[in-house]
């Protein structure tokens, strides 16, 4: 009882998303989580020494990121444990820190500078521009509670997706392409095996984020 009353909002956040999840409402929610998946595997590449070609998103909340030299084992393991990573280093900045509005331009302007650089198609342009653009619009324009809870709300559709998304796309759905079969092509073992390790790994992470970065109590005080 004494978790619920420290965590309600959060536990509020997750049921909401949760429920809206197969309505247009969230609809660029799930394809801002596809960016982080995708720019997860350019991070992996460039801090292996690689090259990003190109990176690009689609209108079915698929993407795909084409990167040249890097270690490949890590290029292809960054997408979803990356954007794992990164959602929980949003909600982390939401909660343990106050430069939200920070965080917020950050991530905007990241969000264009990829365009810029690595965007060749009209739906991801288009996307990319006007999340970026809103995000930047937020941390000038809103305050730090409206900014903390777009990280909040960003940060755990990122960590609740990655689980779900390697079951779908690994598992419940065998034999179509994904991060996992052209791990399994590249390295052995099957997707199934990659995508259960990758489960494991995704789980133990949000367990961590449990313990470790809610704190005692993670409600936004709202004051008059």
């Amino acid at each position: 009882m004494t978790y619920l009353k420290s965590h309600w909002q959060l536990l509020a956040l997750i049921a909401v998303v949760f429920a809206l999840w197969q309505t247009p409402i969230v609809y660029p929610l799930k394809i801002l989580v596809v960016f982080l998946h995708e720019l997860s595997h350019a991070l992996a590449a460039w801090l292996t020494g690689g090259s990003v070609v190109q990176i690009s998103l689609s209108p079915q909340q698929g993407g795909f990121a084409i990167t040249r030299g890097g270690n490949l084992f890590a290029i292809l393991s960054a997408g979803y444990l990356g954007s794992l990573i990164l959602g929980v280093a949003l909600l982390m900045a939401a909660l343990r820190s106050q430069s939200d509005r920070v965080v917020t331009a950050a991530l905007g302007a990241v969000m264009l500078l990829i365009t810029l650089l690595y965007v060749r198609d009209l739906f991801a342009a288009v996307f990319c521009v006007l999340a970026g653009a809103t995000l930047l619009a937020m941390a000038r324009y809103l305050g730090h509670r409206a900014n903390d809870m777009a990280l909040r709300v960003i940060g755990l559709s990122s960590i609740i997706y990655v689980p779900y998304d390697i079951y779908d796309d690994t598992i419940a759905r065998r034999g179509v392409q994904s991060d996992a079969q052209m791990l399994a092509d590249a390295f052995g073992g099957t997707a199934q095996i990659w995508g259960g390790l990758w489960i494991i790994i995704s789980v133990a992470v949000i367990i961590w984020c449990v313990r470790r970065i809610l704190g005692h109590s993670s409600n936004i005080i709202l004051r008059p």
